[in-house]
């Protein structure tokens, strides 16, 4: 099952002493026990798709959190929480680039946002940041 390798995973980091990287995949195990749990009420499995929605709500809530120490001034804390990130982001599939997305977007008929936005929202879910997709379309 995929939380077991979570699990593993943290008890390596565990014998390794990699603090940040215990915080960052309690965080992930938390939050797909508690999908977990959603889903058994349901009677359905945790699945990909929610093991990649629950990494990435991750990595923006530390991205956010991290922002916010960033205001505060401090370092030691935005410091721990880029390690975190980085734990997080060795389990999210890499990302298109805006080359990458400009490409795909030029061979689309439809330039209209509404049509674009649906297209990578369905054909490349999860592997691409909606925003960088709203800013590359801005220069259509």
């Amino acid at each position: 099952m995929l939380l077991d390798g979570f699990k593993k995973e943290k008890i390596e980091a565990m014998k390794q002493r990699d603090a940040d990287a215990v915080k960052a995949l309690n965080v992930i195990i938390n939050k797909l026990m508690l999908i977990t749990i959603d889903k058994r009420e349901k009677g359905k499995e945790l699945d990909d798709a929610d093991v990649l929605s629950a990494l990435q709500k991750t990595e923006k809530e530390l991205l956010e959190e991290k922002a916010a120490f960033e205001k505060a001034g401090r370092a030691e804390t935005v410091a721990s929480l880029d390690k975190q990130i980085e734990t997080v982001r060795k389990y999210l599939p890499k990302l298109l680039s805006a080359e990458e997305i400009k490409e795909i977007i030029a061979s689309l008929e439809d330039k209209s946002v509404p049509s674009v936005m649906r297209h990578f929202k369905t054909q490349y879910a999860g592997k691409v940041d909606m925003k960088i997709v709203n800013d590359v379309l801005k220069t259509f």
